[in-house]
């Protein structure tokens, strides 16, 4: 009998459910970890005035790890658009809410909604708090909120975490000592990915691991994260926060964007991320570059199915 690898992917935003969205379709044990540092929006709202972690990254993730019909996936995904105070909440959003009231537990309302669409491994948020994310920057100035932080539009030289006393969720300790393959990213640099790698304990658990360590580069950079960044700026980062070294590969991207494209990007004054292979490697990381993109609407995403295909390949020592 073969024993099914176990894949811990940690991240948040539009970046993770990518990478989960072609893994779910290969024979592998998924734990998704996933950040609860979000104040924007719908989970901005649910998170003051119900006292609950933030549900839309959560929401996000389970959709992208689910088997369920299109049409049920557009229905969780539907955002109210009302004078009333429904305006601005995604029913994905007020199930998990609900779940959360009804089971007593954020973490146990998850594993609940998990259930009901029949999901392709285990969702687990980073902590079953909310965390408030700080940024300080490198005129000195602190700004506390995720969705505050981008606009301030100033160099961020380091994020932190409040409250002080934060637990890791037992489930997400064993999922990472347990690991054969950890991805982090794609998504928002200090926003989506670093929030969880600042969770008291995840950091030495996924360094101290024996899993093979893979950051899924980010392809264009982000004003008011990272703007300039290079590829080598974001492992960088990383290993500031953690406190050392630990990836041991990065997937970046080769695939031409097309010049339309890249104009609209500039636009918001996103650039695509340079690839310094030659400071990665000497970091002492395996640098794969493949063609990892697709762009839809005028917006580039990461294909799901090409990032899952060469997260396979490590296994297999292709």
């Amino acid at each position: 009998m073969t024993v099914r690898k176990k894949v811990v992917a940690i991240g948040g935003g539009t970046g993770l459910p990518a990478v989960l969205r072609g893994l779910k379709h290969y024979p592998v044990d998924i734990t998704a970890i996933v950040t609860v540092a979000d104040d924007g929006g719908s989970s901005g709202m649910l998170r003051n005035e119900l006292r609950i972690p933030p549900p839309g990254d959560i929401r996000n993730v389970l959709v992208s790890l689910s088997d369920v019909e299109p049409i049920f996936e557009k229905l969780l995904q539907h955002r109210f658009k009302t004078e009333s105070g429904l305006n601005g909440h995604s029913l994905g959003n007020l199930l998990i809410a609900a779940l959360t009231s009804i089971t007593g537990d954020f973490v146990k309302g998850v594993r609940e909604m998990s259930h009901i669409l029949n999901v392709h491994g285990e969702v687990l948020p980073a902590a079953d708090q909310s965390i408030i994310l700080g940024a300080v920057m490198h005129d000195g100035t602190i700004v506390e909120g995720e969705s505050s932080i981008p606009k301030v539009k100033k160099k961020i030289k380091k994020v932190f975490l409040k409250p002080d006393h934060i637990r890791p969720l037992p489930e997400s300790v064993k999922a990472i000592r347990e690991a054969d393959l950890i991805t982090l990213g794609p998504g928002s640099l200090y926003t989506s990915v670093l929030p969880n790698l600042l969770v008291p304990g995840l950091a030495g658990e996924i360094a101290r691991s024996k899993a093979q360590k893979v950051y899924v580069c980010n392809v264009m950079t982000q004003m008011g994260e990272t703007d300039g960044f290079s590829a080598s700026d974001h492992v960088a980062v990383m290993n500031q926060h953690v406190g050392a070294p630990f990836l041991d590969t990065i997937i970046v991207n080769n695939q031409p964007i097309a010049p339309d494209i890249l104009k609209r990007y500039a636009a918001e004054k996103a650039e695509p991320v340079s690839v310094d292979r030659d400071k990665l490697e000497a970091e002492g990381l395996r640098v794969i570059s493949a063609p990892v993109i697709r762009t839809t609407g005028g917006v580039i995403r990461h294909n799901e199915a090409a990032i899952a295909q060469l997260l396979m390949t490590l296994f297999s020592g292709e």
